[in-house]
């Protein structure tokens, strides 16, 4: 009785061969941010204080990466009141309608040793367009680092026509994303040289 519960218990304990543990990584948001950039006749520069990234792996290869980017619109932070009011309201990210701006990634590609190309669907104001994300990787197979990223879209091609008064606006959006991650478990993460 006691053989059979002993092998009983090692069998629900132990991982199963065919179950392998896939590497998983948290963001830690104090250290990461998420800004944008719009060229303007009056500096259109800014940031979004609340969010959420997850970064998850369907094996130890990094390429089958799925990023998870969720930004509370509605947070934005310009540093002045009169354009964060402008920029929620229904002429740029429509925050009442839209409370998310979204990124998915669908597919990655690795284009250097610590460069990937993240090609996903990015949706703002109810929009839903594809995107691509370049990255770049330090402290690869050390379990913690820092991604940087950078994306660019057009703003008109989400719905965005609209412009700020007396401030002469450009249509390119650039977005940077430098996200710091620690791998909490799972196998370290194979890449190609």
């Amino acid at each position: 009785m006691r053989l059979a519960l002993l092998s009983l218990l090692t069998i629900v304990l132990l991982p199963t061969p065919g179950k392998a543990q896939l590497p998983v990584f948290k963001t830690t948001p104090e250290s990461s941010s998420i800004n944008f950039y719009v060229k303007a006749s009056v500096a259109l520069v800014g940031k979004f204080d609340k969010w959420d990234a997850s970064l998850k792996f369907t094996s130890s290869d990094v390429t089958t990466a799925v990023l998870d980017i969720r930004i509370a619109a509605g947070t934005v932070n310009t540093g002045s009141g009169i354009k964060d009011k402008r920029l929620k309201s229904k002429d740029f990210f429509d925050v009442e309608q839209s409370p998310s701006i979204t990124f998915h990634s669908t597919k990655v590609v690795q284009t250097g040793p610590e460069t990937f190309d993240v090609f996903g669907n990015f949706s703002i104001r109810g929009v839903s367009k594809p995107e691509t994300l370049k990255l770049t990787v330090s402290g690869k197979g050390t379990g913690s680092g820092v991604i940087k990223g950078a994306m660019a879209f057009d703003r008109k091609d989400y719905g965005m026509t609209s412009g700020i008064p007396f401030v002469k606006i450009a249509d390119r959006v650039e977005v940077d994303v430098d996200l710091k991650v620690e791998q909490v478990s799972g196998p370290r993460l194979v890449y190609k040289q």
